[in-house]
């Protein structure tokens, strides 16, 4: 019994679908850290003809929405060095770093497949990664809060900033280098949210019934 169509097969083996997978996977985890970041990255990088999008997704290398991303990432990149907004925009962005992580994930496959399979693989893989690694940097920013009244946090904006940037650009130059250190750190991410979850989410224990 064969499980695995044959154009699935042939999607998994091309050589040019794993590397826009694993350069989709770059760019999504980076969403993580900032959303808008690496989505200005993958419009400059297909408007140079670096990276090479789906058909319907061509409009994201326009030079309007170079223009919208830009002003998103500047916004993005200063309201994180605002007391309190910074806390607010980790709400507001941490469903929005699925959304653009899925939608980098697939807009870099480029074969015509079927939609279910390209929007599956966007939010499992782009989804997922990106809305892991946000996790783990609200979870980062709440305790660097609590511990710092807030002090510490413009450096770790500025951390997170810089992992940004500089992951946006690797994803393109070294993509599988990439995927590799976000697999590994979406492993370590996970243990700490898991564990914080487990210490913070309190315990109830059954109430034994009382006969009358």
């Amino acid at each position: 019994m064969q499980f695995v169509s044959k154009d699935a097969l042939q999607f998994f083996t091309d050589n040019k679908v794993l590397l826009s997978l694993v350069m989709g996977l770059g760019l999504s985890a980076c969403c993580g850290f900032r959303v808008f970041v690496p989505l200005l990255a993958a419009s400059i990088a297909s408007k140079m003809g670096i990276l090479h999008l789906g058909d319907s997704f061509q409009w994201m290398s326009s030079t309007p929405a170079i223009i919208c991303f830009s002003a998103a990432t500047l916004f993005e990149i200063g309201g994180y060095y605002l007391p309190f907004i910074d806390n607010v925009l980790d709400t507001i962005m941490t469903p929005a770093s699925v959304i653009a992580g899925t939608l980098l994930t697939a807009s870099a496959i480029l074969p015509d497949i079927d939609p279910m399979l390209k929007w599956g693989l966007g939010i499992i893989v782009g989804g997922g990664s990106a809305g892991i690694i946000q996790a783990g940097t609200a979870l980062t920013r709440a305790t660097s809060t609590v511990s710092t009244a807030g002090t510490a946090n413009p450096i770790v904006a500025t951390i997170e900033h810089i992992l940004a940037i500089v992951g946006s650009i690797f994803s393109l130059i070294i993509p599988f280098v990439v995927a590799a250190i976000v697999c590994v750190v979406i492993v370590i991410l996970l243990f700490f949210v898991i564990r914080y979850f487990k210490r913070h989410i309190p315990k109830t224990t059954p109430q034994p019934i009382q006969k009358k």
